[in-house]
């Protein structure tokens, strides 16, 4: 796959794109426009606890010689700075102490004002070699399941070819000792189990990456659409780990593939109510007890995309950890899109032979794009420069007119270039016809989707935690710098449409750059090759 790196420019016109004296397209940027993307409010925001200390610093000093003077009578000091103010010169150089007083009393109110979001770190479960399928070995297990007709394994094999997922992703250990000869485990223990191995395993590793103590977290939040126990996801979390008795606890199930994004708005949410706050979100799903066992084609396709995955995701609203965090959030908007076929195109519910499953409309694709629409118009004001809003604004204008004086003719929308505002993308891995219906109606390059193919490939779609895998990969293997911004696209059932951006401000794992180039094109290629439609 051909990739088109973002370079800087010095080109005075707009236009994205250019070719190199080897005739190579580059994807210029002017440092002009740049510049202007700048959001000065969050990098002000990034140093503004370094300031309050210097500034506090200052005046403990101030104050402390202005005291040695009167030889520390404090009596005697407050009467001469009271005269001082009377003075006929200017009262800034006057205030001695008092300048700096005001100042701290500035950045304090500003720094109130601003209850930012920090994502300190993150990490996403990596299965055991012994939980990774192949194709093969999938098939072999859909085979033993003894209730698939031969139209339905011949269907899920050419699905399973078209669907962009990769030989060697994560199925639970109740649904892969089926190789051995041994009927599936379908039991609530062994869900509980794989829930178990793969929460724990994150939450682990995010603490152990930002050196949290459990019982310094505020608020949990755990969010699993198709497994939903007593005790809760919550509970097992607090318990395994030793939380403090008062936390904060939430458990979030029946929200689709969107969910990771809805519990990072209920963290925000509650964060701007709960001062200097560390919170916890884990973001999973659960596949042992949801291997659907029926016939009907509209079913079958949820053995064929869903596997097992996580994601830990620690965030704090202490301005102190501003200088240490990896990112900033920016702007998070959600959107529950309604219409006739929105609500059913992903509904869980049982078939004419009453066996339990996903059903998944050939309609989602269509749906999820307007879905995205709607949530991209509200998002669009807070990310794209204002040459986009014009251009935008503009060809609204037009259509309201055209449709006012009953013009017959075809007015295309302009869709506006999220490219000018956001440097990375993190599309949720959904299906390779989500993917590529959202590179063509963004105009997206192969680098664009670049993270969320991977993601596709290597895990397949891990529900509410693809977007951390897809946010991993951007950052340990293409150059992910501070001062860039991404964007997470994820959809859900009912259907949602969910968005979120993020200010990178320190990127300890950019070592690789985006040197994985040629491994991810073999990757693509694999795909490809295996058949060239697109998965519905």
């Amino acid at each position: 796959m051909a990739t088109i790196p973002r370079v800087d420019s010095t080109a005075s016109d707009l236009n994205d794109f250019a070719d190199t004296p080897e005739g190579k397209k580059i994807y210029n940027v002017s440092k002009s426009r740049l510049l202007s993307l700048v959001d000065w409010v969050s990098v002000i925001g990034v140093y503004l606890p370094i300031l309050w200390f210097i500034v506090v610093g200052i005046l403990s000093v101030q104050i402390v010689r202005t005291l040695y003077d009167h030889r520390f009578d404090f009596s005697s000091m407050i009467s001469s700075e009271i005269n001082v103010i009377e003075l006929s010169k200017p009262v800034v150089f006057d205030l001695g102490w008092k300048s700096m007083l005001i100042s701290a009393l500035v950045i304090w109110y500003i720094s109130q004002r601003d209850k930012p979001v920090y994502l300190m770190d993150f990490a996403v479960f990596e299965p055991p070699e012994d939980w990774k399928l192949n194709h093969d070995e999938l098939m072999d297990i859909m085979g033993k399941q003894g209730c698939f007709t031969e139209d339905s394994l011949n269907f899920l094999s050419r699905m399973l070819q078209q669907s962009g997922v990769g030989p060697a992703t994560a199925w639970p250990p109740g649904i892969t000792k089926c190789l051995t000869g041994a009927p599936a485990d379908r039991s609530a223990e062994a869900a509980r189990k794989e829930s178990e191995t793969v929460m724990y395993s994150c939450v682990r590793n995010a603490l152990k990456k930002t050196g949290t103590n459990p019982k310094d977290i505020d608020i949990l939040v755990v969010n699993c659409s198709l497994f939903s126990p007593t005790p809760s996801l919550t509970s097992m979390v607090i318990n395994e780990f030793g939380m403090r008795s008062d936390v904060s606890a939430y458990n979030l199930a029946g929200m689709g593939c969107s969910a990771g994004l809805i519990s990072v708005e209920l963290v925000k949410n509650m964060l701007a109510g709960k001062p200097n706050s560390v919170a916890l979100i884990v973001s999973t799903e659960n596949l042992t007890q949801n291997l659907y066992h029926g016939n009907e084609r509209g079913f079958l396709l949820q053995n064929t995309l869903f596997r097992c995955g996580g994601a830990a995701i620690i965030l704090s609203n202490k301005w102190t950890d501003a200088h240490r965090a990896n990112l900033k959030l920016l702007h998070l908007v959600r959107t529950q899109y309604v219409s006739e076929d929105s609500f059913g195109c992903v509904f869980e519910t049982e078939d004419n032979d009453k066996h339990r499953g996903v059903r998944l409309s050939k309609d989602i694709v269509k749906v999820a794009g307007r879905a995205m629409e709607k949530n991209f118009t509200s998002l669009g004001p807070y990310v794209l420069p204002v040459t986009e809003q014009l251009k935008t604004g503009f060809s609204m204008l037009v259509r309201y007119l055209a449709k006012k004086v009953k013009y017959t003719g075809k007015i295309n929308p302009y869709i506006p270039d999220f490219k000018r505002g956001v440097d990375h993308f993190c599309i949720h891995a959904g299906g390779r016809g989500v993917i590529d219906g959202i590179e063509k109606n963004l105009s997206l390059t192969p680098r664009h989707v670049e993270a969320s193919r991977h993601t596709l490939y290597t895990y397949g779609n891990t529900s509410s935690s693809s977007i951390w895998y897809e946010m991993e990969y951007i950052r340990s293997r293409m150059g992910l710098r501070s001062g860039q911004r991404v964007m997470q696209v994820a959809f859900g059932s009912g259907f949602k449409c969910n968005s979120s951006v993020w200010l990178c401000i320190n990127n300890s794992k950019n070592v690789a750059g985006g040197s994985n180039q040629v491994e991810l094109a073999r990757t693509s290629n694999k795909i490809s090759d295996a058949n060239p439609k697109k998965n519905q």
